[in-house]
């Protein structure tokens, strides 16, 4: 079995693959996912430990040295670290101080107030697409929970007609919208630029979520009818404060970051010179870093000071945004040391030779891939992260809107079908107090539906842009 150099094919990345090279990196790819998904889902093995042996094994079985596999996975891990460490850790503390001050329930009594029964499913999804901006799936859960659950008991809703589009709104911006963990992590993978994925983003989530909401929800609440499981209702953060911040500063401080950003890819495409000082200013400004430290700084005050908090409170406020994300950057670092080492021993140019003698869309490619992943590992930000490396070389030849495209298909496909080895699945099924065969036919089925309409959209804008 021959040895593949690593730093020749990064070297040369154009250099074809026998056929006996194809064989044996399609069985590394294949040995090394399956040894992720047996130690997560078998073995429930932390994301971050089985990604990282994954890893080494992928090498091992493509006869790749051990301390150039070694050196890959490191040399990932580092640079998806690197690129995207910093903005979650100004996502989570933006998310906390939204939760903590009190703007997120702000914003739920505000829009709720003025929703009437026929419009109430209307009002949850853009309740949850809002607060989801900002904050992880999971925060978004514990904090809409208590809502969904308060909003179908006095209302007298069913819980699926006003909890699915809550869930579709958090699941849709998670794995579509920057700056949640998947889509960053892709767009360093892909080099895609970040502006252009979030204006594309948008446009792919709003009638993604009315589909696999409000839509759909109609039909879930038909096919499970439960009452709300009154057990479950938590306190809400704002109830132990004497005051809050009003609504539209809340909104405002929530879309500042989409806004600058938003604003850099129109000044890109309107100016396109990067000498012009209007452009350079816009780089810096509307840069991802820039524009979430900015938010931050300004939530402080905004939402922070609005809710009466001083600066210790304000401090332990950012240091408990920070301690859950540990996890979270391991996974994502890990899954950039996975992307690395499937990139060197040369599996994407495998990719690339096989796909040309098919007349099969690279972005359909990319969301299938995706999909294979997310049904293996159960993990959206995996199966983004994995799949995003092994699509890489695909838009060598891309346009920028293309780029971007081919990091919305990858993340359109990470949703696919959430089933019984996604933790999701089991936070929404006890939520909401729900069977296994109860949550197949309603969480899962609409996650399938934000997968599915997202790839559709996704590939009809590829065909006009």
């Amino acid at each position: 079995m021959s040895t593949i150099d690593l730093p020749a094919l990064a070297a040369a990345p154009a250099a074809p693959i026998t056929s006996a090279g194809h064989a044996q990196l399609g069985l590394a790819v294949l040995v090394g996912i399956g040894v992720i998904v047996l130690l997560i889902g078998s073995l429930k093995l932390h994301a971050f430990l089985a990604l990282t042996i994954g890893s080494l094994v992928l090498g091992a079985v493509a006869a790749a040295p051990m301390d150039k596999t070694i050196a890959s996975f490191t040399s990932g891990l580092g640079s998806t670290v690197a690129g995207v460490g910093v903005l979650i850790a100004l996502g989570a503390i933006l998310g906390k101080l939204l939760a903590d001050s009190g703007g997120a329930d702000q914003i739920v009594d505000t829009i709720l107030a003025k929703a009437s029964d026929r419009t109430m499913p209307w009002a949850m999804a853009l309740i949850a697409g809002i607060i989801g901006l900002p904050l992880f799936f999971e925060v978004g859960v514990v904090l809409l929970i208590p809502v969904v659950l308060l909003v179908a008991k006095r209302g007298n809703h069913s819980l699926m007609r006003v909890g699915i589009p809550a869930l579709a709104g958090l699941s849709v911006m998670h794995g579509l919208v920057p700056p949640h963990p998947g889509p960053l992590a892709a767009i360093d993978a892909i080099d895609a630029d970040l502006g252009v994925v979030l204006a594309l983003g948008v446009v792919v989530a709003i009638p993604t979520l009315a589909v696999a909401g409000p839509l759909f929800g109609r039909y879930a609440a038909r096919w499970v009818d439960i009452a709300p499981p009154e057990r479950l209702v938590p306190e809400r953060p704002s109830e132990e404060l004497e005051r809050r911040p009003s609504f539209a500063v809340t909104v405002s401080t929530v879309l500042l970051p989409v806004v600058l950003m938003l604003g850099k890819a129109l000044v890109d495409i309107v100016v396109d010179d990067p000498a012009d000082r209007v452009q350079r200013v816009a780089d810096v400004v509307g840069s991802p870093l820039i524009a979430l430290l900015s938010a931050v700084l300004v939530a402080m005050f905004t939402l922070g000071r609005a809710a009466g908090f001083r600066r210790d409170r304000l401090a332990t406020t950012v240091e408990k945004a920070l301690l859950p994300i540990a996890g979270i950057l391991l996974i994502v670092g890990a899954g950039g040391g996975f992307k690395q080492t499937l990139v060197d021993i040369g599996v994407g140019r495998m990719i690339l030779d096989i796909s040309e003698d098919w007349s099969i869309s690279p972005l359909l490619l990319a969301w299938l891939i995706a999909v294979a992943i997310r049904l293996a590992t159960g993990s959206a930000t995996v199966a983004t992260i994995s799949a995003a490396g092994l699509v890489a070389p695909l838009a060598a030849d891309m346009s920028t809107t293309h780029t971007a495209l081919l990091v919305l298909a990858v993340g359109a496909g990470s949703l696919f079908f959430s089933h019984l080895n996604d933790a999701g699945f089991w936070l929404v099924k006890e939520y909401f107090g729900m069977n296994v065969g109860q949550t197949i036919k309603t969480w899962s089925l609409m996650e399938t539906i934000i997968s599915v309409v997202a790839g559709g959209f996704v590939l009809v804008l590829s065909l006009v842009l």
